[in-house]
């Protein structure tokens, strides 16, 4: 079995970002400068050392224009273990597609092809947050393989390729390795980030056509809580439009999201009473914040531009004030402790996939790893006070799947803010799910979550967990995949399947 590991996904960095504290919305300077001051700042304090802003792709300019959009090769590193299977036995590939509507951008792509069945699903993961790559979700979480101490790469017995075929991108255009040498081609908003995803998501069906007719899922964690209902509303723009190649969306999945930021904002203090992060008096005063915070996402809605950074800084000093009181707190993960500074350590990955020879198994070159782009974090800044679940409905009621589970030890993207906006949103079948009984959700004999649903909607709690569920419960979430995608989460089954509703 492989190790767990106590690294933070590369994912979470944004929110540790987003809920920084910053100055009131009166103190905002008139540039975003300090935001990327702070930044960078807060990149070195986790261990993390990009060289560059953004990815510019090869030194000297701009990549040839020509050649096909799409280009693939097998993956060539070595992994460790005694799966039986070599690399490229199991048809692990990298890829880059040139994005249309775009003066230069390279998005690059893992693809993982299933160790069961062909016949999977495709399971497309989005990373975390914008500014930061996907590659620590791939390499630490539920990908194929892992990295180990040692910077050897060892087999994952919870990878998700074991339900499916998976799909990683490195989004939006200058994190990870996808770069471009024109400052024109950083996204800005979810209609510029699911525009790009969707071309991709049409490159890759007609380079891989004996998959273009399986279900197709998206999932993610962390700040994919806005990437993906774009996503999926853009594939089903699509596909109504008959704009191209079909895309067989059955449903979408977000772990510990952020989604609605005016709702879980709210969460916070009754979260952190709950589990006695902070007392009574703490929560009176803490709660106070909160009326101006709804206010300010209201304004943020109605008008967008500054009024949404300061929103953002009106908002964070709920979080900041809990944290005044917590002090030292991990708060991805209330029960683990944070060493000085340091709460995770980053740079084995960087290590790792800025080694020339790595680069060379990849297939990207001379092109350098961007851990985090604080170029593309900065461009994105008025995305992030947007409230994504006003996209959600319209899926539920075309019978897309939404699979929405949190750890329960997460404070940043708590179970209970989740909870709170899927029992708030407005559908059809809202008063029923609301009315429906919570259910254990049961692995080979013991509890691990808490279930919830109706209909195409589930919401999952998840026991023993952080915002990490992949990492802190592998075999959970590997089991929460393969129902899931199976029709079956709700289903009464034999033992190490869940109570009927």
């Amino acid at each position: 079995m492989a190790p767990t590991f106590s690294l933070l996904s590369l994912s979470l960095l944004f929110f540790l970002l987003l809920l920084s504290p910053l100055p009131s919305s009166s103190q905002l300077p008139p540039t975003l400068n300090s935001a990327k001051t702070q930044f960078q700042r807060l990149i070195r304090g986790f261990n993390l050392s990009p060289k560059h802003d953004v990815n510019t792709g090869r030194p000297g300019g701009q990549s040839p224009a020509v050649g096909p959009a799409m280009v693939e090769w097998p993956l060539k590193l070595p992994v460790y273990g005694d799966s039986g299977n070599s690399i490229q036995d199991l048809g692990h590939h990298a890829g880059y597609y040139r994005l249309p509507h775009t003066k230069d951008a390279r998005m690059f792509y893992f693809f993982f092809e299933s160790r069961v069945r062909k016949s999977d699903p495709v399971v497309i993961w989005l990373t975390g947050g914008p500014g930061c790559s996907s590659e620590l979700a791939l390499f630490y979480e539920n990908g194929p393989f892992q990295i180990a101490n040692n910077l050897s790469l060892i087999w994952n017995d919870f990878g998700w390729d074991q339900a499916s075929n998976l799909v990683y991108v490195d989004q939006p255009t200058g994190t990870g390795f996808s770069y471009s040498s024109d400052d024109n081609d950083i996204r800005h908003d979810e209609d510029g980030v699911s525009n790009d995803l969707y071309d991709f998501l049409q490159a890759f069906f007609k380079q891989h056509p004996q998959y273009a007719k399986n279900d197709f899922y998206i999932t993610g964690e962390s700040y994919a809580g806005h990437y993906i209902p774009a996503f999926a509303t853009r594939v089903q723009k699509g596909n109504k439009g008959k704009e191209g190649i079909f895309v067989n969306l059955k449903g979408i999945a977000i772990g510990n999201g952020f989604t609605d930021p005016e709702i879980q904002y709210k969460a916070y203090p009754d979260f952190a009473l709950d589990m006695k992060l902070i007392n009574q008096s703490d929560y009176n005063s803490v709660n106070e914040l909160v009326p101006p915070c709804e206010q300010a996402t209201k304004i943020c809605a109605a008008n967008g531009g500054d009024s949404c950074i300061s929103a953002y800084a009106t908002c964070n000093s709920i979080f900041n004030e809990i944290l005044a009181i917590t002090g030292n707190i991990n708060y991805y993960d209330i029960r683990k402790p944070c060493e000085g500074s340091l709460c995770y350590d980053f740079s084995n990955l960087e290590t790792l996939l800025n080694q020339k020879s790595v680069r060379t198994a990849l297939g990207v070159g001379d092109i350098e790893f961007v851990s985090c782009s604080s170029t593309v974090y900065q461009a994105m800044q008025m995305d992030l006070m947007r409230n994504l679940e006003v996209g959600i409905p319209a899926l539920l009621e075309d019978q897309i799947k939404v699979l929405i589970y949190a750890g329960e030890y997460d404070l940043i993207c708590n179970w209970l803010g989740n909870s709170q906006w899927v029992h708030a949103m407005a559908w059809s079948g809202q008063k029923n799910f609301t009315a429906t009984p919570t259910v254990p959700f049961v692995v080979d004999g013991a509890e691990k979550g808490q279930l919830k649903s109706h209909g195409p909607l589930n919401f999952l709690k998840v026991h023993d967990a952080g915002h990490l569920v992949p990492m802190d419960q592998p075999k959970a979430s590997l089991e929460m995949l393969k129902r899931w995608t199976q029709g079956k989460l709700s289903e009464n089954e034999s033992e190490g399947r869940l109570g009927l509703l």
